[in-house]
């Protein structure tokens, strides 16, 4: 893959409502984002990985565990403008992998998996990832947990709060689709992507993957088993922190 560069950029806010200063709050002695820093340098397939944050606090401290941070303006709409604009600042750059900053657990072979699957199929512009889901999973009920259906050639065909598809009567083996909140972009559909506005469907489910549909791209859904949780609350933490000391 010596032709393609890809980084993996970790979007960091200090300002999460339910949690702030979420990425630097300590779990087993290191900040969250440390967490997901170290899982990241696993990976075989990423050439680079970065920080992007909007404040101060955050890249001082990634900078104080030896990681590389960039600043980014405090003005963007979403993960996905703020590293739009670290992929600007890094032109060799070919390909951008969106990893969740609040992902203490993720799976370094997931990331890798992505890695190849997009430099393997150079018009392929994007990827994410879903766990399978049996039909009596409460999570398929569940606005908070975002739902993927998927085509027989592994593509997306939309995102939604809502049970997707709807099972007008039970139906023997039907199965859902949790999506994971990563993606891969590649370098010039990403600057595409945030170029185009929000559209009605994004703005109806609140998903900002649906703009890409809406736009006629494809999107690869990589199946997998990796079920690590995001950390949104400091009650999450606290949980983390004693599973990990503990074990």
């Amino acid at each position: 893959m010596a032709e393609y560069h890809t980084i993996g950029v970790l979007p960091a806010r200090w300002g999460s409502t339910r949690f702030p200063g979420k990425p630097l709050h300590l779990i087993a002695g290191k900040p969250l984002i440390q967490h997901v820093w170290d899982q990241c340098r696993k990976c075989e397939n990423l050439d680079q990985v970065v920080v992007a944050t909007d404040d101060e606090r955050i890249m001082a401290g990634v900078e104080a565990f030896g990681g590389k941070a960039i600043m980014t303006r405090d003005d963007h709409p979403s993960g996905t403008d703020r590293i739009a604009e670290v992929a600007e600042q890094i032109p060799e750059a070919t390909h951008i992998i969106n990893i969740q900053g609040d992902e203490p657990q993720i799976c370094p072979q997931l990331i890798d998996e992505l890695v190849v699957s997009m430099t393997s199929d150079p018009d392929l512009p994007m990827i994410t990832a879903a766990n399978p889901m049996t039909s009596d999973d409460p999570a398929v009920n569940d606005p908070n947990v975002v739902k993927v259906t998927i085509d027989a050639n592994g593509l997306a065909l939309y995102f939604s709060r809502s049970p997707i598809p709807y099972a007008r009567e039970p139906i023997e083996g039907l199965t859902y689709y949790r999506h994971k909140g990563i993606y891969g972009f590649r370098r010039d559909f990403l600057l595409q992507f945030v170029a185009w506005s929000p559209s009605l469907l994004e703005r109806t489910e609140c998903l900002e993957q649906l703009r890409a549909l809406e736009n006629g791209a494809d999107i690869k859904v990589i199946l997998t088993k990796d079920q690590s949780p995001g950390i949104d609350t400091p009650e999450q933490a606290s949980i983390l922190d004693q599973n990990l000391r503990t074990s």
